[in-house]
């Protein structure tokens, strides 16, 4: 074609009498034309992507493990069902060793690592919410034994993403020294993971059971092979033959599995049986877990707004009025509440109101207005508006002063005289 294109356009051709003699596009002509000029054909390059490439990762992780190159033959067509021959592999594992993408294996001692990650687990059936629900798996895998913790979930919020660890911790009946995280592709790490205030409740967590947070360098797959082997095994072992559509009894399902099977198996890298190598070395070696579970708190954040106070769950909270205007951190666990300027030092604490609409001050939180302000400050601009203010005190207990601060702005536009007949507009009509 390129050379046809040649031959035409030296017989002096343009490109609507190219397209309609070769039957094709104008938009094509032209872009052959392109890689035709000055009289040499530059046909575009094309690359062909081999069929090894979506399992680039196991293979990568098999390849740190020692493993051959016919034993990874064997576990790509037993696993994954792959139609592929043995050359093939070869040729693709040759490819990979040149490209520096394989590195020395990583062996961690006994209770040392372990790491973590979410898979995507499709959707359900939510029978108490009678509704289909987006459901994720989380998994965490102790990188000496492979003994392994899954949960099935239907949220990838910070709460509980932090629940899952302690919740694997309990069922390990111990905790690891170090846990390995990457930048992890569910919504919670991939757009607030990386946030200082949460990076730091994460730390605080582990920290709380003696471990310390460890990230992945960036493009470096194999330092966390192990868990996303994981979750690729339970994604094509167990979700595969699921037949259950209730989330609740998927949930006991996968428990089921991941006892009885995934962590009874001969794992097919170290070809050992997980649960005997947790048993018999691993277990004693994890740090001991605290008398209390670690309390997880609900992590978001808010604007302080022009009357001190940052609303939450339809109520509103006090904050020193120096943070008005400015993006604060809150946390609570159902009873407390507690604000974090961005530095993240604590600056309010409060009970959590079971009301709606309440306003919960703390009157040291803005001292430059207390009564006395709000009633000099109303009869400077006029008599009515001091009487406005009062019957707003009887009427609105708990939010007054945010609708007569409203007011006390009005004078910089209208001038008083015009907000203060007004304000007996509106008290004559309160009558």
């Amino acid at each position: 074609m390129y050379y046809t294109v040649q031959t035409l356009l030296k017989q002096g051709k343009n490109i609507s009498q190219i397209s309609k003699e070769l039957g094709i596009d104008r938009k094509t002509a032209r872009k052959i034309r392109e890689h035709v000029k000055d009289g040499e054909v530059k046909p575009p390059e094309f690359s062909r992507k081999s069929v090894l490439e979506p399992y680039q990762g196991e293979i990568i992780d098999y390849l740190s493990d020692g493993l051959s190159a016919v034993l990874i033959h064997e576990k790509l067509v037993a696993v994954y069902g792959l139609s592929i021959s043995y050359s093939c592999v070869k040729k693709y594992v040759r490819k990979l060793k040149k490209s520096g993408k394989v590195y020395v294996p990583l062996v961690s001692p006994p209770g040392e690592e372990a790491q973590v990650d979410f898979g995507y687990g499709g959707y359900l059936y939510d029978s108490k919410r009678k509704k289909r629900v987006k459901c994720w798996i989380f998994c965490m895998i102790l990188s000496y034994s492979r003994y392994s913790y899954y949960e099935l979930v239907q949220s990838q919020d910070v709460k509980t993403f932090l629940q899952c660890h302690i919740n694997a911790f309990y069922f390990f009946k111990g905790v690891p020294k170090t846990v390995k995280i990457d930048n992890l592709k569910s919504g919670v790490l991939k757009t607030n993971f990386y946030e200082p205030e949460i990076q730091r409740e994460y730390a605080e967590m582990l920290k709380y059971y003696g471990s310390s947070p460890i990230t992945c360098k960036v493009r470096y797959p194999q330092e966390k092979g192990k868990v996303e082997s994981g979750v690729k095994y339970v994604k094509n072992n167990f979700f595969k033959s699921l037949k259950e559509d209730d989330y609740y009894k998927a949930a006991q399902k996968l428990k089921d599995w991941q006892d009885n099977k995934c962590n009874q198996r001969i794992h097919g890298t170290t070809r050992k049986v997980p649960l005997e190598q947790f048993t018999e070395k691993e277990k004693e070696a994890l740090l001991s877990l605290p008398v209390k579970p670690y309390e997880v708190f609900d992590i978001s954040e808010r604007v302080v707004n022009n009357y001190g106070h940052i609303t939450y769950r339809y109520n509103f909270y006090s904050v020193p009025y120096i943070y008005v205007g400015k993006k604060v951190t809150i946390k609570n666990n159902s009873k407390i509440l507690k604000i974090y300027d961005e530095s993240y030092n604590e600056v309010a604490v409060h009970t959590l109101s079971d009301g709606t609409g309440e306003f919960i001050t703390n009157k040291a939180h803005n001292p430059r207005l207390n009564q006395t302000d709000y009633e000099n400050k109303s009869l400077s601009i006029g008599s009515n508006v001091y009487e406005f203010y009062n019957k707003l005190r009887e009427s609105k207990p708990h939010y007054y002063h945010r609708m007569i601060v409203g007011i006390f702005d009005l004078p910089k536009k209208y001038g008083n005289n015009v907000v203060d007949l007004s304000c007996k507009r509106a008290n004559d009509s309160i009558q």
